[in-house]
């Protein structure tokens, strides 16, 4: 069978951009595989894309050419006789409009062109790595993670809630739900979100898979005392540091870490430093971003607190190995990659206790409130002092990682995907009787 798949292919996508990868890496059996594969990409010059067409994927823009032409003729009439870079980044925009869905979550905007696109290509089912409307508009049959369901959980956050991102979500999600060949979810507890409350729109148990989370592809597998001291030089660290790799949502809780550092420093005198890595912009945290500097300033945590920006994927591995901990207090699960690579990386780690994380890391962590500045601060006041417990994380870190292994992912992958398959010719044999 010819499925194509629509991976998140952006560094600034975070989690969903690691997942796509550990997706593709799981189905690179292109010369023995019955199936073949074809990757639709919105950014062709994207430097990851450029890497999957050297190794080999057929990749082929998301938009139709034809449109893509008559979207590049109409930008040049825009622009003038501007630069081709100009030229491109202005059909780009164009191309990509996103104009929202209707005030009916139940009213579908289909996307004939590209429904048109895809068939023209072959193909006759879909993968999205990623939660999108193209799955249910563009009605290819088609296999659909959902990675979680917060605009339900806790829309008090402005990134699932705020500027009809409430609305949006609730769209993609309804009807991506009801109208998916089979749904893949992280683990039991986000196969629970979906049936909880999506049940009523057609979400049943035996269409939703569970295919858990792998550490990042992108890991380097060993990070050398050389690498480390190249880390630290570039990014100006000392020797003992915290680690949170996340971009700067309120979710994410840096202004309580930074809090919790403040506390630890007035209470006992510890001076612990602290690497954030990810990005700010845009509104909302670019928002926190400057919360977090104010609390550092009022705190007189300025050289304790270390804004790294974004770091590319060959840095990762040093800035974990380098850490004496993982600090990652969100309020999102259900479960979060950082986790599972600081197991991989021998770097203990401190999460939430919420439900979700607290599955994914059993006794593997130190769980706290990510509410209570008190517990994250006497959670790290435990990892920085005891060598001992760290030791005993990382071994049990590592003992899970070991219960889910990439060979498991891409065996469960497969499965999946026969079992769709599967179900595609069942349909399409069901029609044909009709």
């Amino acid at each position: 069978m010819r499925i194509g798949i629509v991976p998140g292919l952006n560094a600034s996508d975070g989690g969903i951009y690691q997942y796509s990868f550990t997706m593709l890496q799981a189905l690179d059996n292109r010369q023995t595989s019955r199936d073949s594969f074809i990757l639709f990409a919105d950014k062709m010059r994207n430097p990851a894309v450029v890497a999957l067409r050297n190794e080999g994927w057929v990749v082929k823009p998301l938009v139709p050419i034809t449109s893509r032409r008559r979207f590049i003729s109409l930008a040049e009439r825009v622009v003038g006789p501007r630069p081709r870079e100009a030229t491109l980044k202005l059909a780009s925009r164009l191309l990509h409009r996103n104009q929202g869905p209707s005030a009916d979550p139940n009213k579908v905007q289909f996307n004939y062109e590209l429904e048109q696109w895809f068939l023209s290509n072959g193909i006759e089912l879909m993968l999205y790595p990623i939660s999108s409307s193209l799955s249910f508009e563009t009605r290819i049959p088609y296999v659909m993670s959902v990675h979680d369901l917060q605009h339900r959980l806790q829309p008090e956050f402005p990134e699932v809630s705020a500027n009809g991102e409430g609305e949006s979500r609730e769209y993609l999600f309804r009807n991506g739900i009801r109208n998916a060949t089979l749904l893949l979810a992280e683990s039991e507890t986000g196969k629970e979100d979906i049936l909880n409350f999506y049940g009523q729109y057609g979400a049943t148990p035996d269409r939703i898979k569970i295919l858990p989370l792998l550490p990042s592809c992108t890991l380097a597998p060993q990070t050398t005392e050389t690498e480390q001291r190249r880390i630290r030089g570039k990014y100006c660290l000392p020797d003992h540091y915290l680690f949170y790799p996340a971009q700067f949502w309120p979710h994410k809780n840096h202004v309580r870490v930074v809090e919790a550092l403040g506390l630890l420093r007035q209470r006992y005198g510890l001076k612990i430093p602290i690497a954030f890595c990810g990005s700010h912009s845009g509104a909302i945290r670019e928002q926190v971003f400057r919360e977090v500097k104010a609390v550092t300033a009022r705190c007189d945590l300025t050289e304790q607190i270390h804004y790294l920006g974004y770091v590319p994927d060959a840095d990762i591995s040093g800035l974990y190995v380098g850490a004496t901990a993982l600090i990652m207090p969100t309020f999102f699960g259900p479960s979060n990659i950082p986790v599972l690579e600081a197991w991989q990386l021998n770097c203990p780690v401190l999460t939430s206790d919420i439900r979700g994380i607290r599955e994914q890391s059993g006794d593997a962590a130190i769980l706290i409130d990510p509410g209570s500045v008190e517990q994250i601060a006497d959670g790290i006041n435990c990892l920085w002092t005891d060598a001992g417990l760290r030791r005993t994380l990382v071994e049990r870190g590592q003992r899970r990682l070991r219960t889910f292994t990439p060979d498991d992912f891409k065996s469960r992958l497969m499965q999946i995907l026969e079992e769709a398959k599967t179900r595609v010719r069942s349909e399409r044999e069901r029609r044909a009787l009709r």
